[in-house]
């Protein structure tokens, strides 16, 4: 009966650990999408930037990832008088970049 506990634990050790670490590619992805789409152009986040637009540093805890894709997929959709653009993202890299932002706190 032990060893058949031991493998159930095992299991679902290395599942969180799979999980945690496609969650840390996600939010690798969004750092570099970040950086290619040219947002801190704009934004500051992680000591990187310009303070044009608002300070994104601390976003992640102002913010849940689930209204950050919203606004990444339409900004004035959220907001009418938002200056942000709209962003001719994938949704691959709507969902990357919202789990980067929402991983800034």
């Amino acid at each position: 009966m032990i060893p058949r506990a031991v493998l159930l634990i095992s299991v679902v050790l290395l599942a969180s650990c799979a999980q945690a670490q496609d969650g840390r590619g996600l939010v690798g992805q969004g750092r570099a999408v970040f950086r290619d789409q040219g947002c801190y152009g704009c934004h500051i986040a992680e000591r990187m930037g310009t303070p044009i637009g608002p300070d994104l540093s601390r976003i992640g805890a102002k913010r849940n990832e689930t209204y950050l894709t919203r606004w990444l997929r339409d900004p004035s959709a959220q907001r009418p008088t938002a200056h942000m653009p709209k962003l001719q993202l994938t949704e691959v890299e709507v969902q990357a970049l919202a789990a980067y932002l929402g991983s800034l706190r």
